[in-house]
Formats: C-alpha cells, structure tokens, sequence
C-alpha cells in the first residue's frame, strides 16, 4: 500500500477480512458518499508485506504492521472476530462472576443491535437448537459446556510449531458461542445468567485477539534478535523517520498494537450504525439556521433568539451566537457518533459521514495527520510522483490542541481533535470505561513518542514548539498507563480494573507473567470460586506460554491446572481429565490421576480412563497401584486379636475395598501388582475375620494370575525365577488360598453337624396303624441318620486336611515367604507375623473342635503332637493363655478316653 492511500487504521483493523462489520458492509452499500476527487484515494485494504520494509506510521494513528510475513493473521481473521455488542456495566460494583453471582449482570448485556436479515447465526440451526436450550434450566452454561472438550481437540490437534493457529481456533469456538448465546438472550428475555456467561466469553474472545497480536510481533522479535540487527538509515522523510522507528522499537510498536486491539473491539460494537444514522441535513450543512436566515433576509425582521449571520465553519465560536436548535442538536449528534467512528478507527467513515452532512471542511480537519514524504528526492525514475502527506502537519497538529482546549466547543468535538493531537485530558473526559481509558492513554502514548522520534531526527515542524511543556516532556510508558488507571477519578473505571481479564489483558500488555501469576495465585486462594469458563482460560493461558518456552512460576502453573482439573472431575468431564493432567510434573500427575478415578464408580467407564491416561502418556502402572494403596490404606484400623468382639459382616466401606482392585486387572501387565495389592487387602480382612469380604477378593483375582506372571517374565527372555517379590507374591496368594478353603470346610461342616435329623417320638397308646407309622419314621430316621453321618464323615475329612494344609504348609510354614533376597517390607511382614499368630491357633482350636465333636479324641491328642514339634514350631505362635485353654481341651479328649477304658493317650490298657 502506498502511504498516500493509507488512512488511520492500522492493518489489524483496515483489512477487510478483519471483522465482521466490514464483512456485512461488502454485502450492503454503505450510505455515505465517496470522498471528492481532492482527497486521496483511500485503500481498506491492507496487503502481507515483506518484513522490516514500507511499515507505514504516523504520529496520530499509525498504520502499524507487527514484524511477521502474514499481516492480516495477526488478529482474528474474516468470519472469527466477535460481534460485540455493546455492554454496559455496572458502575458500582466490578464483574469479577462466578458460577454462583449472576445477578449483577441482569442490566449488563443488551440486545444486539444488527439486522437480523442478514446475520448467519439467526438461521434456521441456530434457532431450533437456542429453541432446545431455553427448556434448560441454565441455557447459557448449556450452550458453553461444549467448549471444554473443544479447546481439548484444539489443544491436541495443534503442535507447539502452530500455537498461534491454536490461538486463532480458540477465538473461533469463543466466538460462534457467544453468537448462540446472543440468539439465546434474545429469545429468553435477557436471562441474567446467559448474559453473563455470554460476557465472559466475549472478553476471553478480545483477550486471545490481544495474546495473539502482541505475542506474534514478541515472537518474531526474538527470532530477529539473533539473526540480524536493525540499522536507522538517514532519511529526510517523515514517512521513512517514523517507519524505521516502528521497524526498531518494539515498544512503541506493541503500544500501536494495544490501540488497534481496542478500536478492532469498538469497531465490532459499532457495526453498522452509521449507515442508519439519520440526519434532518442532507449535504447541506446547518440548514434550519441557513432558512433561518434566508427568511430573516427576505422579511427583514429580527428574531426573538440571536442566531449567526454567517455560516462559516467558525461563524458560532467568533460570533459567539447559536445556531437553530435543530442544528445545535443535529451537531451534537454528529459530533458523538463521529468521535464513536473515530474510537473505533474509522476515520475514513467518519469522513464519509460529515461529507454526507453537508460538513466537508470537518471531514478535510481529518486528513492533517498523514506524514509527508515526497517520493521524488530519492526517486531516479524522471517522471514525477504524487507527494503524500501533510507537509504543514506541524501547523495543523497545533491548531488541533488548541481547539481541544476550546472549552466553548462541544466535548466531544475536543476530544476528536484531542485524539489527533495527543491531548490526554479532553479524550479522557469523554472515555468512560477502561477499554475507553485505556485506549486514549495508549493513543497518546504513540503520539508523543513518534513525536519525540521526529524531534530528535530533525524532522519536526517549528510548530511543534507552541505545543505545551507537558506534551514535549512526557515520558510515558507501558507502566504508567496502567498506574494512572488505578488512581482514575472516573468509579467505574475503577470498578472495572478489578476485573478478572482486564486484570489478564493488563499483565499480557506489560508482558509481567510473574504479576499475572501472583493474581491467578490470589484469585485461587480466594475464597470466592473463579467462574469455570475463566478457569478454563487461564489454564489453556499458561499451556500456551510454556508452549513458547517463557520462563514461569511452576507452582502457580501446577495450581491452576490443577484446579482445572478439579473442576473437570467435578463436571464429570471424564474423557478431558487425563490430557490436561498429562501437563502437571509426574509424580503429581499420578497422583492426580489416582484421586480422580476414585471417584470413577461406574465399571463400564473404567477401561476408558485408562485407555485415556495411556494415550496421555501418563504412566498407567503407577496411578492404578496409587489408587489401590490410597483406598486401601484409608481404614486405619489395627490387627486385632481374634479373641475380641468384632463385626465381621461386609460393610461399604469393605466394598469399596473389594471393588478398587478392579483397576489392576484391565491390563495382564499388571497382573503382579493385583497380587501383591489383593494379598494386601485380604490380609486386613482376615485379621477383622471378614472371611467373606476376603473370599470376594479373592474371587476378583483371575485363576491364571500365577501362569501369567511368569510367562511374562519367561516373554522378556529370563531363564532365572521371577524376582523374589513376585515369587513371595504367588506363595502368600496360595496361604490366603489355603486358610479360606479350610475356614469354608469348617463352615460346611459346622452348618452340616447342626443339622442333624431328630428322632421321631413314640405315640402313647398306638394303634396298630399308628405304630405302623412309627416304624415308618424310624426308619426313615435311621436311613436319614446314616446318609448325614456318612457326609459328616466326608466333611470331618476334608476339613481336616484343609486345616492341616494351613498348619503344616510346605516350605517353611504358613504365611512365611521362601525368598528373602528382596527389599524388606516391614508392615508386610508384621501383618504376616500377626495373622500367624491370629489365624493358626483359632485354626487349631477348631479342628479340635471338629475332632472332639466327632469323637475322635485320639487324633486330638495327636495335635499336640504337631503343635509342640520342633519342626513345625507352631507352639511359637500361640499366646500362654491360649496354650492353657488348648491343653485344657486335651484334657477333655483324655477323660472321654479313660471312659472307653482306655489311657489317657488312647492307646489299650496293658493287663
């Protein structure tokens, strides 16, 4: 583009594809008249140019293109950047939401104000599906919810090599919800709630615009840094003067990107206003006041209300007298929606607009801004060149201060002429929000320092010097605006500081992340809770730095994610918790990991967590061992003696611990881990003597657990045994196995030797054929006497073996591991230790019970036998007094011998 052509929006904002008023102005004509053929063509277009060449900028408002090959990407591009409508806020009280406080933005958000013929998001789709979320009781977090998984796909559909495409899908999903929700408000009569989410939204929209703005020139700028430095090259051009100072600071280059970043958001506010503006004048300037005087002229009589005799542009100020009332209030009209155009960086359309008013010499007060350059002093090509440019700009910068300061002209007038000169104090009195203040600082910011460029080069106009002193000398920065905001005398200004983003937008201009983490770190110790759309942003926030590799503060970087997380879970956002715990630091990865599938309680999901932590990268052996461990180590409960009361049914919290270990057995990998963790948990219940809470566990674990562990050692081409934790693993899986098989033999028996068949009583005096019955009975009591004492037999056999597979268990005893070349476990090994001392003596106290009761008081007696032996030492593990009551027992058995008439050992009498 050629500077001539240029007009005071810079690309961000000039580009057509830029936002969606420009859009909607391609598919109707614009009402205003094209400038005469005096002006200077004005381009809208803003073509990729190469880097460091032709950067055009000016002192009033630079056309400023960041250092990066594609321009028009540098904000959001055609059909991303929102439709903001325009949104009052609260002058008393900030909107820092939350998912519980809606109710200060019930007069926050209005309707949109664009005609609905010709907006894409009112169509038939849009409509049915805002029809289906007003039968929601929230619409407006149900038609954002789905922005969680969104960013996810986003987030892992683009490498760390396209963060800035990253970027720009954000602010497309940001945007086609607040465009649904905008339908929704309309529909729902200006739900409180929607509204408010709808705000949220359209600020995280502006704030990933300015993120990616201010980071593609930042990032850019480190690329340049190490390949090439920037040389000033003399000039005796403005234009060249104030280019090169764009090209080399990258200040005052980020400032102009503040402001096109602020008048790309009120250009969207804007829309099309000005196409409906209607004026009484048209192309005829003060028209009443002209009749006026016309039919003064022709009666010749006065008038009750001086008006001005002459119609000039300074006739009212120099005559100090009015013009008719309807042109005073058309004026004022015009004067503020041209200063709106100007906010918003359509100069060239509020130059169409006062033209179209009859007011071209206002439209002509516009044009002063351009930096001269005449093309022909450098120029070897002999035919001449237009020159572009202003080249008494110097003479019209100080006219535009002083009618600023005019205080008899209209405020908004000043402030027009104030933004053109970088008159700080009348723009700041008609800016009445943030953005608004923050706009006007920024504006004034580049100002001054093209300004001062210019000076130092020589270029200045002698003008310059009837400016004021504090214009010349101001040294504003980046920091300073900021400060001056928070000392703003305006309340709602104030206020609006508070806000979370504009707190985030604050910190990302300033590049200061360590302050913008110290705030995230306060917001999330608050007490109040951070809306989950803002949590959500500050986490993909920090992604997207430490995508750039900035330096950040870990901890804060772990919190917030890790409160995303939370929410996450919360949500029951299940299929989202993986990714984003994958970017926390290991260890605290799985443990955040094990917390949230605790709470996953429905089986049918739990193969989906894991498949999604494995495809995160997380490490999947560790976090399922985590979660078994946490739970079953929750129960603090000791050891306890078997002798004590204890209530052995199966509780929740039992099942809990029987269910946890399902999430060992989705993978035959981690088919030792499931031992060794049931084994674990099974040795808890059988010290509570919760047999059948044990028996579950163990029916959990597959039957082709022991073969699959060692073909997967034997699978990794190891010839020696499986390590000794593994083998000592299987060994106390089989003591478990062993003592449940005896304790249900036991139980088999005990219910079978209490239900013995009763003996049918005489009747007193039968008769025949009652007797006849009797023996009937008889024998069938006799025939069900002897099939139960038959199975009693079975049963008295087979729990003695089993008994005795625990008493006299092979290789070393019970409960004692064969290989002790392995790390030492101590509370596995004083739980192993205490359930010997606990579980084999109840085991013998019951075997002699079953013996006695069977009558078979020799081979009681044989159990002391094996209990005293030094092979066996199973004497060890009983207590004096539960050796006093078992001899006390034997004593029974020897009696009942002596009655038989044998010794005390069974054995016959010698004559």
């Amino acid at each position: 583009m050629e500077w001539g052509q240029s007009d005071l929006l810079s690309p961000v904002v000039r580009d057509d594809d830029v936002t969606i008023a420009a859009r909607r102005r391609r598919k109707s004509a614009v009402a205003f008249p094209s400038l005469g053929s005096g002006s200077p063509a004005v381009s809208t277009v803003t073509p990729a140019r190469p880097m460091m060449r032709n950067t055009p900028a000016s002192l009033f408002r630079q056309a400023v293109t960041p250092r990066v090959p594609d321009v028009s990407s540098i904000m959001a591009t055609g059909g991303r950047t929102p439709r903001y409508t325009h949104t009052p806020r609260n002058a008393g009280g900030s909107l820092n939401l939350d998912d519980s406080d809606w109710t200060m933005t019930s007069n926050m958000y209005t309707s949109p104000i664009m005609p609905m013929e010709n907006t894409s998001f009112f169509g038939d789709d849009i409509a049915n599906l805002s029809s289906a979320l007003l039968k929601e009781d929230d619409p407006g977090d149900a038609a954002a919810a789905s922005l969680f998984p969104e960013f996810l796909g986003s987030f892992l559909k683009h490498s760390s090599s396209a963060v800035f495409e990253l970027l720009e899908d954000y602010q497309t999903l940001c945007q086609e919800k607040v465009n649904m929700l905008q339908h929704v408000v309309l529909r729902a009569g200006q739900n409180s709630k929607t509204a408010g989410v709808c705000w949220l939204l359209q600020q995280e929209n502006c704030s990933w615009r300015l993120i990616t703005s201010l980071y593609r020139d930042r990032v850019q700028l480190a690329m340049e840094d190490d390949i090439m430095t920037d040389i000033a090259i003399p000039s005796e051009s403005e234009k060249i003067v104030v280019e090169q100072l764009f090209q080399r600071d990258a200040i005052i280059r980020q400032s102009q990107l503040v402001v096109d970043w602020l008048e790309s958001i009120a250009r969207d506010q804007v829309g099309v206003f000005s196409d409906n503006i209607e004026y009484y004048a048209k192309n005829v300037c003060w028209e009443n006041t002209l009749h006026a005087l016309k039919l003064r002229r022709k009666s010749s009589a006065g008038f009750s209300v001086p008006l001005v005799t002459e119609l000039d542009p300074d006739a009212p100020l120099r005559q100090q007298r009015p013009l008719a009332d309807l042109d005073r209030e058309d004026d004022a009209r015009l004067l503020k929606n041209l200063f709106t155009l100007i906010r918003a960086g359509m100069t060239e359309e509020a130059q169409r607009l006062c033209k179209r008013c009859g007011q071209a010499w206002r439209a002509a007060t516009l044009e002063g801004w351009k930096l001269y350059h005449d093309p022909n002093m450098t120029s070897v090509s002999r035919e001449l060149q237009p020159v572009e440019g202003n080249p008494q700009r110097g003479i019209w910068k100080a006219c535009c201060w002083r009618m600023a300061e005019e205080e008899q002209l209209n405020r908004y007038e000043r402030a027009i002429y104030a933004s053109l000169s970088g008159n700080l104090k009348p723009l700041l009195a008609v800016c009445e929000s943030w953005e608004d203040c923050v706009w006007a600082y920024f504006r004034v910011t580049v100002d001054s320092l093209v300004e001062k460029d210019l000076m130092s080069s020589g270029m200045a106009h002698q003008e310059v010097e009837t400016l004021p002193r504090e214009y010349l000398e101001a040294n504003w920065t980046m920091e300073k605006v900021f400060e001056e905001l928070q000392a703003s005398e305006s309340k709602r200004v104030l206020e609006e500081t508070k806000e979370h983003y504009h707190i985030i937008q604050k910190f990302v201009i300033l590049g200061d992340l360590d302050g913008l983490l110290e705030e995230f770190s306060d917001w999330l110790a608050a007490s109040k809770p951070l809306p989950s759309h803002l949590l959500r942003f500050m986490s993909h926030l920090l992604l997207f730095f430490r995508s750039l590799g900035l330096a950040l503060k870990e901890e804060v970087c772990v919190d917030v994610l890790k409160a995303y997380v939370s929410l996450l879970i919360r949500d029951q956002q299940t299929d989202l918790v993986a990714s984003y715990v994958s970017q926390l630091p290991a260890e605290l990865a799985t443990a955040q990991y094990a917390t949230f599938l605790e709470t996953v309680n429905q089986p049918e999901l739990r193969p989906r967590c894991l498949q999604l932590a494995t495809d995160a990268g997380l490490d999947v052996a560790a976090i399922t061992k985590l979660v078994v461990e946490t739970v079953r180590e929750r129960d603090d409960t000791e050891f306890t003696h078997h002798s004590q009361t204890l209530e052995t049914g199966t509780t929740k919290d039992d099942q809990r611990k029987i269910d946890i270990i399902d999430w060992l057995l989705f993978d035959p990998a981690h088919r030792a881990e499931a031992l060794k963790q049931s084994n674990a948990i099974m040795r808890k219940f059988l010290a509570l003597q919760k047999h059948d809470a044990a028996k579950a566990v163990f029916s959990k674990v597959p039957e082709d657990s022991m073969k699959e562990i060692y073909c997967q050692w034997a699978g990794v081409g190891q010839t020696a045994p499986p390590p000794a934790e593994d083998e000592n693993s299987i060994r106390e899986h089989l003591c478990i196995r062993a003592y449940l098989e005896a304790h249900e033999a036991f139980t088999d028996w005990f219910s079978h030797s209490s239900s013995a068949p009763q003996k049918p009583a005489p009747a007193p005096e039968a008769k025949f054929t009652e007797r006849v019955a009797n023996e009937m009975r008889e024998k069938e009591y006799q025939t069900s006497l002897s099939s139960w004492s038959c199975r009693l037999d079975v049963l008295t056999e087979d729990v003695k073996e089993r008994i005795y597979n625990v008493l006299l268990f092979v290789d070393g005893g019970w409960m004692v591991d064969n290989r002790q070349d392995t790390e030492p476990d101590s509370e596995r090994s004083h739980q192993m230790a205490a359930l010997r001392s606990l579980c084999l003596p109840r085991l013998s106290f019951l075997l002699l019970s079953v013996l006695q009761n069977s009558s078979r008081h020799q081979e009681a007696l044989r159990l002391a036998d094996i209990i005293s032996s030094d092979q066996h030492r199973l004497y060890q593990v009983f207590s004096k007094e539960e050796l006093r009551r078992f001899l006390q027992k034997l004593r029974e058995s020897s009696l009942a011998l002596l009655d038989r008439g044998l010794d005390p050992l069974g054995y016959e009498l010698q004559p």
